[in-house]
Parts: structure tokens; C-alpha cells; sequence
């Protein structure tokens, strides 16, 4: 066994309430934390780090707020403020919170494993250059007018919030921008339209995609509606939502110390009681998210449709190519983008079911689910950010619309007859259609031999760009 292996496997005795655990000498946690990545070992996946931070804010605005309400002392506040500050700096920082995401279903285990880290840091800070230096208690400093039960959903909230206005809110402003911009420049185009897969009436491309737009810009303003929800926060309600051992002001202030740190707009909960035993809130945004996942798989699938060929397929456009498609067939390019997306759609939808079943776990005054639902809900976020943004800047952007095989399809499209139901009658123009698709011939010659209608008016009345206004 080497020296550097040697030094790995070096201890330290720390003691808590239920005696002493040998911690790594170099750790900064203490032994709760230690406990816990003993007891769950799991999946070996950590909480997500925009988790974390938001946990090491969460102190920091709590302490905060307990300098001001005079909760805790004045120097041991700034203290925790200070280490907190310096731990969101530390490139190091996930390192320090090893706790596993299957854990304690309230958190604590995260909760301690920040107190115990932000004490450590903190009581150096406070000790440096100190004649009587002063240590900073995980439990009675950090924790001062918290508990894991309102801190943890807090957190949740704190993080998910973060998510969506600063990322996922974002990039549907891009993507919904990208497909403004590409109805300015292609929309004009005239294609088949297709239901059931089949031949339809004809619309032009700019109404497709602004179909896809509309999709878009809902889903956007359900996210933003949320986001005032998202921004509700449980600190306050501590172990079962009465506020035991919580200053009367804490709550109000925390949250305006939250949102200076933050810039966004926090408050209390309206009832604390919901906000520990419910993730109400949590559920209905990862419904939303779903709903975002299922709109962005049907856009992903219709550019995948309209790319395909080139010769056998739809070649309606040729999206920008990004790899080589096959290890096998030379020349072969693929719709990577897009199917990139309908996996993280597929990922999101699997997270919501999760969600759904975690949300539903709150036994009388706390949801013991609480890590699942803030990893599920987090990697949705993540994941549905890093896809809008894809599918508009390496897909939507700069595929090339084919102009010659939307005029091919349309000129062969028996559908176009539906314009002359109102003058020969559906039956008449049924029979006109079928012929024209057993003999392979455009629908403009074959009506001017079963109609009385010169060829002129038929191609007045069989215009695809007109057919596309609609109306009589």
C-alpha cells in the first residue's frame, strides 16, 4: 500500500448524539454526514449540485436572518455567511457533500451534511487570528430556527425556481424566436399537408411551424404562471409547520434576505402545513414540464419525418448535418437532434411518473420523498433546458427547405379535388381523386376531363398557396 493510499484511509473521531463514527481526516463534514454514506450507499449519485447550492444559500440567508433577529451572534452569523459564500466558490464543492439522493426521505441527511460542513468552515473563519476562538455549532448556529423538514422543501423550491427562470424560460424564448424567425424566411413555402400520415389539403410551411410556435408559447406561459408558486417557500413551518422554535419574523425575513441573494422573489408559504406535508407545487411543475417534454417530441418527430429520404422518404427539408450516420453505410446522415430530444422527452415523462408517486407520499405533516422529487424535478429542468436549445440552434435554425419536392408532392396530391366539393359534389370529386391516383396523374388533368370546368378556372380553384387561406 502506497503513502497517498495510506493518507486516504485517514481518520478522525467525531461525536454526535449517538456516540462517535470515524470520519476522513481531511473531510469537512462531521458525523452525521458520515453516518449517512454509510448507511446508503445505493446508487452512489450525490444530490444535484444546483441542489447543493441552493442548500449552502439557503444557510446563508437563514443566517442572515438570524443576525437580524438577533437569533444568533452577531460574529458567528457572518461567520456562517462568509463560509457559505466561500463554499459556492470552492471548485471543490461537491466533494463536500457526498450524501446520496436514496436517502432519509426528509433530507436530513442533506441538511446536516450542510450545517456540519458550513460549521467547520465557519469556525475557521471565526478562529483565525482569534484570542479565544469560538466554535460554530452545526445544530445551534447553522440550523438556528430551521429544521430539515422546512429547510428541505425550501430548498426544492429555491433550486427549481433558479432552474426554470434562469434556464428553461430561456431557452423557450430562444426556440420560440428561432421559429419566428424561420416563418419570416421559409414560411412562405406551400407543402402537402398530411393527417393520419396521408395526404391531405395543403398549408404552408409557416403555418406548420407556427402551429409548433403556438405549442411553444403555451407550455412557456404555463412554466411562468408556476414560477410565482415555485417561489412560495416552506422556511418557517419547521418540524411539522407551527414554527416551533422559529422567530415570528423569521420566515418573512429569510425570504427577503433569499431574494437579495437570489433576485428573485421569495416569500412564506401561505400555509406551512401544505408546504411540509404536500409537494403540491412540485407535481403540478413537473406536469407542466411533461406537457413541454410532449410538445417538443411531436416537434422533434415531424422534423424527422420531414427529413427523411432522401430519396425513399418525405425530403421535405434537409436539416444541417452535424455526423456520419452508420459505421456500416458511407455517406448516411442522421437526424441527431432530434432524436437526441424525443429521449429527453422520454427521460422527462419517466421523471413525472416518479414525481407523481413521490408527491403522494406525504404521511400526515412531511412528504418523506423529498430527495426523488428534487433530483427528478432538477434533471427535468436541466435536461429540458439543454433540448429547447438544441432542437432551436442545431435544428430548427438552418434546415433547408427541398422547394422542388413540395412542388412534386403537391402537383400529384388528389387531396387538392376538396376544393371542388361545393361545385360537383363529394361523390364527383371522391371518383376524380381515385383516378387520378390509379393513373398516377396530376388532379389538375384528370378534372378537366370529368368536369365542364376550363383548365384555366381549374387551376384558379386548385391552387395549393390559395387553398391554404381557407374559407369557401
Amino acid at each position: 500500500m502506497t503513502q497517498a493510499t495510506k493518507a486516504t484511509k485517514a481518520t478522525r473521531i467525531e461525536r454526535d448524539s449517538m456516540g462517535e463514527v470515524a470520519v476522513p481526516v481531511d473531510a469537512l463534514y462531521g458525523a452525521q454526514t458520515q453516518r449517512a454514506v454509510e448507511n446508503f450507499a445505493i446508487s452512489r449519485q450525490p444530490m444535484p449540485e444546483r441542489f447543493v447550492r441552493a442548500l449552502v444559500l439557503q444557510k446563508a440567508a437563514a443566517a442572515r436572518a438570524n443576525i437580524a433577529l438577533e437569533q444568533v451572534p452577531a460574529d458567528i452569523g457572518h461567520a456562517i455567511d462568509r463560509a457559505a459564500t466561500q463554499l459556492l466558490q470552492d471548485p471543490a464543492l461537491m466533494s463536500h457533500f457526498p450524501v446520496e439522493i436514496f436517502q432519509t426521505g426528509s433530507g436530513t441527511s442533506s441538511n446536516m451534511n450542510a450545517n456540519e460542513v458550513i460549521a467547520t468552515v465557519a469556525t475557521r473563519l471565526i478562529g483565525s487570528g482569534a484570542a479565544n476562538p469560538v466554535t460554530v455549532n452545526a445544530n445551534d448556529h447553522v440550523n438556528a430556527g430551521q429544521s430539515s423538514n422546512d429547510a428541505i422543501p425550501t430548498v426544492l423550491h429555491i433550486s427549481a425556481a433558479q432552474a426554470l427562470q434562469g434556464e428553461l424560460l430561456p431557452a423557450l424564448d430562444l426556440l420560440v424566436q428561432t421559429l419566428q424567425d424561420k416563418i419570416q424566411s421559409d414560411g412562405h413555402h406551400v407543402k402537402t399537408g398530411r393527417t393520419h400520415l396521408m395526404d391531405a389539403m395543403p398549408l404552408r410551411l409557416g403555418q406548420e411551424l407556427g402551429g409548433w410556435c403556438a405549442q411553444i408559447e403555451a407550455r412557456r406561459a404555463q412554466l411562468r404562471a408556476l414560477l410565482p408558486s415555485v417561489c412560495e417557500l416552506a422556511q418557517g413551518g419547521t418540524a411539522v409547520g407551527t414554527g416551533i422554535n422559529a422567530h415570528p419574523d423569521f420566515a418573512r425575513r429569510f425570504a427577503e434576505e433569499l431574494s437579495a441573494l437570489t433576485g428573485l422573489s421569495f416569500r412564506p408559504a401561505p400555509d406551512f402545513f401544505a408546504a411540509l406535508s404536500a409537494q403540491d407545487t412540485a407535481v403540478a411543475l413537473s406536469g407542466a414540464l411533461k406537457g413541454l417534454a410532449v410538445s417538443l417530441m411531436k416537434i422533434a418527430n415531424d422534423l424527422r419525418w420531414m427529413n427523411s429520404g432522401p430519396l425513399a422518404g418525405l425530403a421535405e427539408i434537409e436539416l444541417h448535418a452535424l455526423q456520419p450516420g452508420s459505421s456500416i453505410m458511407p455517406g448516411k446522415v442522421n437526424p441527431v437532434i432530434p432524436e437526441a430530444v424525443t429521449m429527453v422527452c422520454a427521460q422527462v415523462i419517466g421523471h413525472d411518473t416518479a414525481i407523481t408517486i413521490a408527491g403522494q407520499s406525504g404521511n400526515f405533516q412531511l412528504n418523506v420523498m423529498l430527495p426523488l422529487i428534487a433530483t427528478n424535478l432538477l434533471d427535468s429542468l436541466a435536461l429540458l433546458s439543454a433540448a429547447t436549445k438544441a432542437l432551436a440552434e442545431q435544428a430548427i435554425r438552418d434546415f433547408k427547405v427541398n422547394q422542388d419536392g413540395l412542388q412534386h408532392a403537391l402537383a400529384r396530391n388528389p387531396i387538392l379535388v376538396t376544393a371542388l366539393n361545393r361545385e360537383i359534389g363529394y361523390l364527383k370529386a371522391a371518383a376524380i381523386a381515385k383516378r387520378a391516383y390509379a393513373e398516377k396523374r396530376p388532379i389538375l388533368d384528370v378534372a378537366e376531363e370529368m368536369t365542364d370546368f376550363d383548365r384555366a378556372t381549374l387551376q384558379q380553384m386548385l391552387d395549393p398557396a390559395k387553398l391554404t387561406d381557407g374559407g369557401l
